[in-house]
């Protein structure tokens, strides 16, 4: 019954988030984690055609190391994921989206690499914590795996360098207002400094 739950939960975010121009086309992943396994987003899949068969299962081992269990072929970004849940075992989700005002943040020069969003709205820091920012690398490549292994214990979540947001959660709900959090935050942020956007 937990299990049917997260993913009618995965699959309502999902579409949420693109039906409301928050995700576009194949960029977005997200990601649970239930009991020992790790169920994400499929390589290409489409938010807004998200089904319950789209999810690769990663079955995780006590080591922290994840083999494959069905034949989806896991979302490129899935080493992404996986650091999180290296990180705390509290940390039960994660999503990943290229939404316009947190990718735009992403883009400029930040004097300092950790907590580099001010926190606006009263809510950022209670639902999401500190944001830092993980310097550019090719998505999917080895190069942004191993630099947000190296950030990954310096903040809750993270900006990628012109990329987009990626934030975790100790269940799919919270990820997603976390992430709807930081992207108001955002956007807020950025009216300040171009009304215009």
């Amino acid at each position: 019954m937990e299990f049917e739950t997260m993913l009618d939960d995965a699959i309502w975010i999902a579409n949420s988030l693109f039906t409301r121009g928050k995700a576009t086309g194949s960029s977005a992943n997200l990601s649970f984690r239930c009991e020992d396994k790790i169920y994400i987003t499929g390589t290409g899949t489409c938010f807004g055609r998200l089904k319950k068969d789209d999810f690769a299962i990663m079955k995780y081992e006590s080591v922290g190391d994840c083999l494959p269990m069905n034949t989806v072929i896991a979302s490129k970004e899935f080493p992404l994921h996986l650091a999180f849940y290296r990180k705390s075992e509290d940390i039960k989700a994660v999503i990943h989206t290229h939404s316009f005002y947190s990718t735009v943040f992403s883009c400029f020069n930040h004097e300092k690499a950790n907590d580099i969003m001010p926190d606006i709205t009263p809510y950022l820091k209670m639902k999401v914590g500190t944001i830092g920012l993980v310097p550019y690398a090719r998505p999917g490549s080895k190069e942004l795996f191993a630099l947000f292994g190296q950030r990954i214990k310096d903040d809750d979540a993270f900006l990628l360098a012109n990329h987009g947001p990626i934030v975790a959660g100790s269940n799919l709900m919270n990820a997603f207002y976390g992430i709807e959090e930081l992207e108001e935050n955002a956007r807020i942020a950025l009216h300040f400094r171009n009304p215009n956007l």
